[in-house]
C-alpha cells in the first residue's frame, strides 16, 4: 500500500530551466464500502452532504444535507462539521472541527470515507486563448500567466505578483478572484503607498471606539471586511517595517484584532499582494521582514513589462477603443474604429515605461484629438512619436544637466527600447539603482506631463492617472513638483496654488 506523507505542502510554483512548474496540492476521498467511487479534487473547501449541490453527494438518510465540509489550509486539511444532526468522525472519534491526515477514515452518517493527500508536479502549458477574465494579450509569457492563474484560482494558495508600474497587477488580481470559488463574496483592495503610516494598522484590522484620538465609533478593518472574500495588498514593499509581524501574524492565524482591542476574530481571507519593488532586495536591506517574505512566496507571478510583449499592443489598442467610454459620442456611436498601421508602427517602437497604464491614457488622449474614426500619427502625443521628452521638459533637463539629474535620450521611432544614460551604465552603479533612477525619471516627467494636461488641477491629474489623490500629491512632493502656478479648482473645495 502506498504511504503517504502525513503533510502536503501547499500548491505553489517553481521555475526551472525548463519552464514554470505548478506542485499542485490535491486531495482524494475514498468510498471504502466501494473502492470504485472516488473523487478527485484540488479546490479549498469540499462540501460533503446529501443534496445534490454538495461536491460529494451521499444518498444515505442518515446524512445531513450539508454534512460537514472539508476545507484546504496552508497547514493541511480541516474537517468541519455543519451542525449535522448525527456528527462526523475521523477514526471513530466524533469531531466539531479537526485537522485529517492521510489514510483517516471519515464517518458520514452510516457511510465512510477514506481521506488521502498527495503533491502532483504540473508542467505550465502556456494557454490557448489571449484572453483570462480582464487580462488581455496573446504574448507566449501572458499566456503562461493565464494557465497558471486557471490552475490556482480554485485553490486558497496566497500569490504575490511583481512587475512594473502600470503592467496590471490588479486586473491579475481581479482575474484571480474572479475564478475562484470566493467569487461571491467580495474583493477588498488596500494601497499600503496611498495611506498614511500611522493609519494602516486601523485601516487593515480596524479599531475600537476611543481606542485613539479621533476614534469616535468601532470600525471594521479590511480584513473583517473581505471576510469569505479576496484582499488585495496592493504596492506591498510600502508597508512600513513595524506593522509587517502583525500581517504575518493575521496570515498564519487566520485572525485579526482590532487597534484598542483584547479579542481576537476570527477572518476567512485569501490574500493576494503586489509590488513594484524587488522583495529580495528590500530583504537583504533590512526593510522587509524575511520570515513574511516565505510566507507570501507561495505563488509568485511575474508580470511583463508592455515594451516585453510589444506584439500585444494591438489588440491592447483596439481593446480600449471597443470599450473605452472616452471613445463614444452623445449617441453612444463608437468614434474611432481602427488605428492606421503607421501609428501602430509608433506605438510598438516607443518604450512605454509607464506599461499598460500609460498605452491607456495615450489612446484616451489621442481620441479626443481624433476627428474621424480611424486614429492617425499626428493624434498621438509627440514624446511618443519621436521617444523625446517634450520641449519644456527638455529645457528643464538641460539646465539641471550638473546636480546629477538623468538627461533624456532621444530615440528615433523604430528604436525598440530607450538606452540608459552612460552615467547608469558605468562601473559601480548597481542594477537597483540605475533601476530606481531610471524610474524616477519617468516618474517625474509623468506626474508633469498629466498636471500640464489637466491644467494644474491635481484631482483630475489623479483620475487620469488611476491613482489616489493622496498618492499623486505623495508623488509631487517627492520630486518637488508644484501645480505650475495654476490654482487647483478640487471638485468644489478651496483653490490650492
Amino acid at each position: 500500500m502506498k504511504k503517504f506523507p502525513d503533510f502536503v505542502p501547499p500548491t505553489k510554483v517553481s521555475y526551472l530551466d525548463r519552464g514554470p512548474t505548478l506542485h499542485l496540492r490535491r486531495c482524494t476521498l475514498q468510498s471504502v464500502d466501494d473502492p470504485t467511487q472516488e473523487w478527485s479534487f484540488e479546490k479549498e473547501e469540499i462540501r460533503i452532504g446529501s443534496m445534490e449541490d454538495n461536491d460529494v453527494v451521499i444518498s444515505d438518510d442518515t446524512v445531513s444535507r450539508y454534512h460537514c465540509r472539508i476545507v484546504q489550509e496552508d497547514s493541511g486539511y480541516v474537517l468541519v462539521d455543519q451542525r449535522s444532526t448525527n456528527g462526523t468522525f475521523i477514526n471513530k472519534v466524533r469531531v466539531r472541527e479537526a485537522f485529517l491526515k492521510p489514510a483517516s477514515i471519515l464517518s458520514v452518517g452510516q457511510s465512510q470515507l477514506r481521506f488521502n493527500a498527495r503533491e502532483e508536479e504540473v508542467q505550465i502549458v502556456p494557454s490557448r486563448s489571449d484572453r483570462c477574465a480582464g487580462l488581455i494579450g496573446g504574448n507566449p509569457r501572458m499566456r503562461e500567466i493565464y494557465a497558471i492563474i486557471e490552475k490556482i484560482a480554485p485553490t486558497a494558495t496566497t500569490v504575490v505578483i511583481d512587475g512594473e508600474t502600470g503592467t496590471g497587477k490588479e486586473v491579475v488580481a481581479q482575474a484571480i478572484h474572479s475564478l475562484s470559488p470566493r467569487s461571491r463574496n467580495d474583493l477588498v483592495v488596500f494601497d499600503c503607498g496611498a495611506v498614511p503610516p500611522n493609519l494602516i494598522e486601523s485601516e487593515l484590522f480596524g479599531h475600537e471606539k476611543g481606542s485613539f484620538t479621533g476614534a469616535m465609533m468601532t470600525r471594521q478593518g479590511l480584513f473583517e471586511q473581505a471576510d469569505g472574500g479576496t484582499l488585495f495588498l496592493d504596492e506591498l514593499g510600502e508597508l512600513p517595517l513595524d506593522l509587517q509581524p502583525k500581517l504575518l501574524r493575521a496570515l498564519e492565524q487566520r485572525e485579526v484584532r482590532r487597534v484598542g482591542s483584547t479579542k481576537a476574530a476570527k477572518v476567512d481571507v485569501r490574500i493576494i499582494a503586489a509590488t513594484n519593488r524587488n522583495l529580495e532586495d528590500e530583504v537583504r536591506a533590512g526593510r522587509f521582514r524575511q520570515d513574511l517574505f516565505y510566507r507570501l512566496s507561495v505563488v509568485r507571478l511575474h508580470l511583463p513589462s508592455l515594451r516585453d510583449r510589444a506584439d500585444d499592443i494591438p489588440l491592447l489598442v483596439q481593446h480600449f477603443l471597443d470599450n473605452g467610454h472616452y471613445n463614444r459620442s452623445a449617441t453612444g456611436q463608437q468614434r474611432v474604429r481602427e488605428v492606421s498601421r503607421e501609428a501602430m508602427q509608433v506605438l510598438q517602437a516607443y518604450p512605454w515605461p509607464g506599461n499598460v497604464r500609460e498605452l491607456v491614457n495615450v489612446i484616451e488622449r489621442a481620441v479626443s484629438f481624433c476627428d474621424n474614426d480611424l486614429l492617425e500619427v499626428g493624434e498621438l502625443p509627440d514624446y511618443v512619436r519621436t521617444a523625446k521628452v517634450p520641449p519644456r521638459e527638455h529645457n528643464r533637463r538641460a539646465s539641471t544637466a550638473g546636480t546629477g539629474a538623468a538627461p533624456i535620450v532621444p530615440m528615433s521611432p523604430t528604436a525598440p527600447t530607450p538606452t540608459p544614460p552612460e552615467e547608469l551604465l558605468a562601473e559601480g552603479v548597481t542594477f537597483k539603482d540605475a533601476k530606481e533612477r531610471w524610474v524616477a525619471a519617468f516618474e517625474r516627467d509623468y506626474i508633469l506631463q498629466l498636471l500640464r494636461r489637466n491644467s494644474g488641477n491635481i484631482s483630475h491629474a489623479a483620475r487620469a492617472a488611476d491613482i489616489d489623490r493622496k498618492y499623486f500629491r505623495k508623488l509631487m512632493k517627492k520630486y518637488d513638483i508644484e501645480a505650475a502656478g495654476v490654482d487647483e479648482v478640487d471638485d468644489g473645495t478651496s483653490a490650492e496654488a
